[in-house]
């Protein structure tokens, strides 16, 4: 899957310069490495890999998640540090796990399969 490069800016904040793929004042060479830019856009999946991070993908609905590198992971980890997200309560009040650091948190999941 190729994403337009006006998106990847907007959804992940890399935007194609002449020195590479650039978010602040970090580039990422793109020349010489085969298929990652094209005119069609940047393959993602090329694009994860030189991020070291895990890509999950569903074209057919075009749907793309980028997930934090092992490496990222492996420093929260080391911090016993969860990483944050935010899903509804009951009555469909939205919580974000960072709004609870600090404090004792007890998170019930279940699943159906």
């Amino acid at each position: 899957m190729r994403l337009p490069p006006e998106s990847l800016e907007a959804s992940l904040g890399f935007r194609l310069e002449p020195e590479g793929l650039c978010r602040g004042s970090i580039c990422i060479p793109a020349r010489g490495r085969a298929g990652l830019v094209s005119e069609q856009g940047v393959d993602l999946a090329a694009f994860a890999e030189l991020l070291g991070r895990p890509l999950a993908l569903d074209a057919q609905e075009r749907v793309a998640a980028l997930a934090a590198s092992a490496e990222e992971r492996s420093e929260c980890l080391a911090r016993l540090e969860a990483p944050d997200f935010e899903l509804p309560d009951l009555a469909g009040r939205r919580h974000r796990l960072s709004e609870h650091r600090g404090k004792k948190v007890l998170l019930i999941a279940y699943a159906s399969w």
